[in-house]
Formats: structure tokens, sequence, C-alpha cells
């Protein structure tokens, strides 16, 4: 639960955060489509332009979209904000919260259930089982290549494994 807890909390903060900076990104160009409409209709045009749409097209858009609505157009194509993309602190802390909850309930069965002298070793390996599985799931819910996500967070699980232990060494924590 205090992992979980120290999770989501981080989670808050970190997209708190970044949905401030959107706030902030957002009430510039605010100020900057009430200041200099021409400035930023003709820099909404060049967005469009360097996508690959004529400089004729690419004006029309822009006008039609500014017309339309000017920040949100320029929130989604110049800010790259949008309802998919915009910070949402409190979703990301739940979702952070259930995934360490989630995801510490199998070590915590192996822990309750290996034998007390090997209990590292069943920790790495059942760990390492545990994350090829989270990778392969991951991996088929994203469509991308499942050996390749296996590998990524097999290689860097181990990696925060190892380096919790030499904490844990250095500290002259030992298990027993």
């Amino acid at each position: 639960i205090a992992g979980a807890m120290s999770m989501a909390a981080g989670e808050y903060v970190s997209v708190s955060s970044q949905e401030d900076t959107e706030k902030a990104d957002l009430l510039r160009e605010k100020r900057e489509l009430e200041k200099m409409p021409e400035v930023e209709l003709r820099e909404l045009a060049k967005i469009y332009e360097r996508r690959g749409v004529s400089k004729e097209t690419a004006l029309k858009v822009a006008k039609e979209l500014t017309e339309h609505d000017a920040l949100a157009a320029h929130a989604h194509d110049e800010l790259g904000i949008n309802e998919i993309t915009q910070a949402k602190p409190l979703q990301a802390a739940f979702a952070s919260f259930g995934s360490f909850a989630l995801g510490a309930l199998l070590p915590f069965a192996v822990s309750l259930l290996a034998p007390i002298k090997q209990m590292v070793y069943f920790q790495y390996g059942f760990s390492i089982i545990f994350l090829m599985i989270l990778g392969a799931i991951s991996a088929k819910t994203g469509g991308s290549k499942i050996g390749i996500a296996v590998l990524r967070i097999c290689f860097w699980g181990t990696v925060a494994m190892g380096i919790t232990a030499l904490i844990g060494h250095l500290f002259g924590v030992t298990v027993s």
C-alpha cells in the first residue's frame, strides 16, 4: 500500500505539473490570439504547410479552423494538446495506485509461499516471469512486438532489482 500510495502521489504531482504547463501554454496562446491574430493565423497556416498542404489550402484551413475555434486549433496543432492527451492528474494517480498494487500482489504472494532460505531466488525468478507476462500483455494490447517488449521489461526489471540489491548491500541490509 505504501508503494502504491507513493506511486499515486508521484504521478499526481508529475501530471499536475504537466497540467499547469498546459494551462500556462493555453493562456499564453489565448493572449497571442487576442493581441496578434494575423501572426497567429500565419503561424497556424505554416504548420499545415510543413505537414504537406499547399500554401493556399493551408491558409484556407487555418482561416476556417480559426473562425470555428481559434484556441482549440492552436492548442491541437501548435501545442499538441487535445482531449485525449490532456493531462488528468487524478486519473493518472488512480491508475498508478492500481497498477502498483496489482503488480505487488504477485511478488507478495511468492514471499508468503516461498521457502525463506531460497527467498531471493524465488523472488527474482518469479519477478522475471511476472515481468515477462506483463511485457507480453502490454505488447499485445499496444500492438507491438512481444519479444522486444519482454526483453526490454526483463532487462530493466533486472537492472532495477540489481541496483536495489546493491544499495541494500551498501547499507548492510542482508537476507537471512
